[in-house]
């Protein structure tokens, strides 16, 4: 079936900002979805941003990462913000002091992990003691919605988990690894205090969101989510569906996802999911992919798939292997999937993550359903032919993403030329000649070309605002320590920035009221 759409996906002409939420201002040791988010919906609408972009918002598991979710359907418990809880008296001002002697410039993960949710121990008991009759009344309607489809199957891998010591599913009791009836029930009856923790924790996040996500739309910034291709193993949802992976039994992956050698690594790149089963998913019409898809859109304005590729073909390696080298692509579920997502949800608003090792192939496969793609500037201003004009209207425009080096890292290391003096010095040359700007302000110009160029959308990271150098770099892709921990803090969101950017989005008829 034929599925056409058009630009409309994306808000005309329109800039936007990527910064994680766990990044955002505040004194509890990480960015929270209540008042530092709020704030932050604020700044943007005074910089004339319409688009706020953030990485996936579930649990992180391995590496702290938000691409190995514990869960693509619960919200990560230590966004919750601590300043509401105060306020609805589920928590005391001085309960979370703790929490502010954490770094205010970086998220310290393994410290701030134990003292969140020790604190949020303490806001659901009161919350059970405590809570208004509308509070409770809401809280039974949101198990009541949820329940069946994620939230109990969510708490009660939680609740395992703990019970194991942390250990990933399939190195739990065998009962439990295969969710044997019996040892389900008892946990039931055994962990029901466990098993409500979680899901009061939930319900605190799903409502502060709910205020975030209307905040937004009245201040008209479309909030931009982000959506893994693959899921991590440890996680909810394989535990509870493995039959839609390509796992045995006793959870065991028989190969895991991955790229070859690219533009980030020679090794390529071995994430370690595992890969999908799409036969087996096609037999219900992909139901499962539809109802993560359905739950994203109703939290995010627009959703990006990330590795769209996925869909077309996917690098699978062997379960065992130590590198990325030894995989080989297989075909993906292409135009099936995609025909199930758009009868489910005619205008769902995606944007496809096409970057990398793109076929003509993935290529016709999103323009056939008229998918925005991307653009990162960092990828195309050093190639020789390189043309602002030649950047399509139906994409969205990057300086970098959240995997790229920052802009003034970037150029500072050689705009990404391998090694030899000579590229170095040829592509800087470019870089400049392209942006028509200076070393010194090479941050803000290519900002300034992204907003210039025809895209629909033009998203740039907070840190290339601030002109900010490699060390606040996000994430850099085969590395697995000390990744996702950049902050901002409040005192460089200066009113000179909002006045500079508001003025480039205004100049470059990007502005709100454009």
């Amino acid at each position: 079936m034929q599925h056409s759409r058009d630009v409309s996906a994306l808000p005309g002409r329109k800039a936007g900002v990527c910064m994680h939420l766990t990044s955002l201002p505040g004194d509890h040791g990480i960015g929270e979805i209540g008042e530092s988010a709020l704030r932050f919906v604020d700044l943007l609408a005074s910089m004339n941003m319409s688009v706020w972009q953030f990485l996936p918002t579930g649990p992180t598991g391995y590496a702290d990462s938000p691409y190995q979710e514990f869960s693509t359907y619960a919200g990560n418990e230590l966004l919750i913000d601590c300043n509401d809880l105060i306020g609805r008296g589920f928590l005391s001002p001085d309960a979370v002091t703790p929490l502010k002697r954490l770094p205010l410039r970086s998220v310290a993960f393994g410290k701030l992990t134990p003292i969140k949710h020790a604190f949020l121990r303490r806001a659901t008991a009161a919350f059970e003691t405590r809570a208004d009759a509308v509070s409770k009344a809401e809280f039974d309607e949101f198990v009541e919605e949820n329940d069946e489809t994620w939230l109990h199957h969510y708490a009660l891998f939680r609740t395992l988990k703990d019970r194991h010591d942390g250990k990933p599913w399939p190195e739990w009791q065998q009962d439990f690894v295969r969710r044997r009836r019996a040892a389900i029930s008892r946990l039931e009856n055994s962990a029901r205090s466990e098993i409500r923790y979680w899901k009061i924790c939930q319900f605190f996040f799903a409502r502060q969101w709910k205020t975030l996500r209307r905040h937004a739309s009245d201040n008209r910034v479309r909030l931009f989510g982000d959506m893994p291709m693959y899921i991590a193993l440890d996680s909810a949802d394989a535990w509870t569906n493995p039959e839609i992976l390509c796992i045995d039994r006793a959870g065991k992956a028989r190969y895991v996802a991955g790229v070859p050698p690219d533009y980030f690594s020679r090794s390529g790149q071995l994430w370690g999911n595992p890969v999908y089963d799409w036969s087996r998913q096609a037999e219900d019409g992909f139901a499962w992919w539809i109802a993560r898809l359905r739950h994203a859109v109703s939290r995010f304005d627009i959703v990006r798939i990330d590795h769209f590729r996925g869909f077309d073909s996917y690098w699978a390696v062997p379960a065992r292997s130590r590198s990325a080298k030894r995989g080989r692509w297989r075909t993906g579920p292409r135009h099936a999937v995609l025909d199930a997502f758009y009868d489910a949800m005619p205008g769902a608003p995606i944007v496809a993550e096409d970057l990398g090792m793109v076929t003509p192939q993935v290529e016709a496969l999103r323009k056939h359903y008229g998918i925005p793609g991307m653009k990162v500037l960092q990828f195309e201003v050093t190639e020789k032919d390189f043309d602002i004009g030649d950047i399509p209207e139906h994409c969205v425009c990057y300086t970098g993403t959240h995997d790229n080096d920052t802009t003034r890292g970037w150029f500072d290391a050689g705009c990404g030329a391998r090694d030899r003096k000579q590229e170095i010095r040829n592509a800087k040359k470019r870089v400049l000649a392209a942006t028509g700007g200076t070393a010194r302000t090479i941050a803000i110009d290519l900002v300034r070309l992204a907003f210039q160029s025809k895209a629909r959308l033009a998203v740039v990271p907070m840190q290339d605002l601030l002109g900010l150098g490699t060390w606040a770099r996000l994430n850099t892709p085969g590395r697995r320590d000390n990744n996702w921990r950049w902050r901002v803090s409040a005192k460089q969101l200066t009113t000179k920035l909002r006045d500079i950017v508001s003025k480039l989005a205004e100049t470059t008829e990007r502005g709100r009221d454009a």
